[in-house]
């Protein structure tokens, strides 16, 4: 970032190109729309361009970049006047094997259980399983204290569970527990869940 503040061009594709991704990924788990994802994803770019001279070079730039995603998200919402929509991206995928189609029965349950989980706390979960942010990063997303974001993962958790409660599915489909994090609240990684991630 401290590059591209001072002045060289291929500092904001290299930007693009190392955080695009994930805020991509980030946007797609609620808006139906690959293009409304990507415009969103655009103007996070937009914003980070037009604001590249408040940042502040003593604090991450990923935080940054998803709280001004999470802003754009809730926008988009509020202009659009409706919930998020929980997306299937595993519905379209062919499911010939056995293991496929629990794996898709796995999903699709846990993305309708997810759509039940309370905004704030779905945000924080997201964040933290999904987008592997820290708690500690959460916290500056969301503008709350690190305690208050683990006290909404685990009541996201807990309501999950509750959810999922009463579906029989195989062991380990589903990520109920809350994900192991280190002293800094970093989460385990979301390799290990096995639904949810391409």
């Amino acid at each position: 970032m401290a590059a591209y503040v001072g002045g060289e061009a291929a500092a904001f594709r290299e930007l693009f190109d190392r955080h695009a991704p994930s805020l991509l990924r980030s946007m797609r788990r609620d808006l139906r729309s690959p293009e409304e994802a990507a415009d969103l994803v655009q103007q996070c770019f937009l914003q980070l361009h037009r604001a590249r001279n408040d940042f502040d070079p003593a604090q991450r730039l990923r935080p940054w970049l998803f709280t001004i995603a999470l802003n754009l998200k809730r926008e988009y919402f509020r202009r659009v006047k409706r919930r998020p929509e929980a997306a299937l991206e595993v519905a379209n995928e062919p499911h010939t094997t056995h293991r496929g189609a629990e794996r898709l029965e796995a999903a699709q349950a846990l993305a309708r259980a997810f759509a039940e989980v309370p905004v704030q706390q779905r945000e924080v979960i997201e964040l933290h399983w999904f987008d592997e942010l820290s708690f500690h990063e959460i916290a500056q997303v969301l503008g709350a204290t690190v305690s208050a974001v683990k006290v909404r993962a685990h009541r996201g958790y807990a309501r999950l569970r509750e959810l999922l409660s009463d579906i029989e599915l195989p062991a380990g489909a589903l990520p109920l527990d809350e994900p192991t994090a280190d002293a800094n609240g970093n989460p385990a990684a979301a390799s290990d869940i096995g639904v949810g991630k391409p």
